[in-house]
């Protein structure tokens, strides 16, 4: 096998995982109250020997949006030393959001390790990974918790629609109609309807993940 010369090799990981090759994150998504000052998220080096280099930055959810995020991390860039824990913490900057529902952005952490000292042979590991940020108006109230169980289903053209009248996003961790699943089925927005293909008549079937990362018990509608 060929000695690799200066190469960098870039891994993208979404949200799916906390874990950053030696790097393990404090949670899969985060939930950023409004009257809340600054929320916190661990980051912790695993490896005995390899200190990372950690980069973190806000983005919109919506790639098309160009506007400033209103959130800032910091630290956005430091040293994890190994067998070390550090805390990144985010704080909204105050720029007008919708108070009516929920918000979501993406925090992208990058671990970045360092290239080996020994001869030509470098090989450097970035890993990136995205995590949801939720952020949550104070006047919503309670009720996040049980949103998954609040969404309606029914028959509407050559397929069935799934509806989401509550004002938190529902995050799916599955979801079937007439027991086929649905792949990668990500979430459903406040107020938003999706129409998906099924039979003239069915079940929709589906489990979620909570705030804190677990997944729900599965819930079940006829069409």
């Amino acid at each position: 096998m060929k000695c690799l010369t200066g190469l960098v090799l870039s891994f993208l990981m979404i949200a799916s995982s906390p874990v950053l090759a030696g790097v393990v994150m404090g949670g899969t998504r985060v939930i950023y109250p409004q009257n809340t000052r600054e929320v916190a998220f661990s980051v912790t080096n695993m490896e005995n020997s390899t200190p990372y280099l950690i980069q973190s930055w806000v983005e919109n959810y919506d790639r098309r949006n160009k506007s400033q995020p209103p959130f800032i991390v910091t630290p956005p860039l430091f040293r994890l030393d190994p067998e070390q824990t550090n805390t990144l913490r985010i704080r909204y900057t105050g720029a007008p959001l919708p108070t009516d529902r929920e918000s979501v952005f993406w925090l992208n952490v990058k671990s970045i390790s360092p290239k080996p000292k020994d001869g030509n042979n470098e090989l450097q590991i970035n890993i990136k990974s995205k995590f949801k940020i939720f952020f949550r108006p104070t006047g919503l109230g309670n009720g996040a918790e049980t949103a998954w169980k609040k969404l309606t289903v029914s028959r509407t053209g050559s397929g069935v629609t799934i509806n989401n009248p509550t004002p938190w996003y529902v995050s799916f961790h599955s979801l079937k109609v007439a027991g086929k699943s649905i792949p990668e089925p990500g979430m459903i927005g406040p107020g938003e309807r999706r129409e998906l293909p099924g039979p003239a008549t069915g079940n929709v079937t589906w489990t979620a993940i909570n705030d804190f990362g677990g997944i729900t018990p599965s819930f079940s509608q006829h069409y």
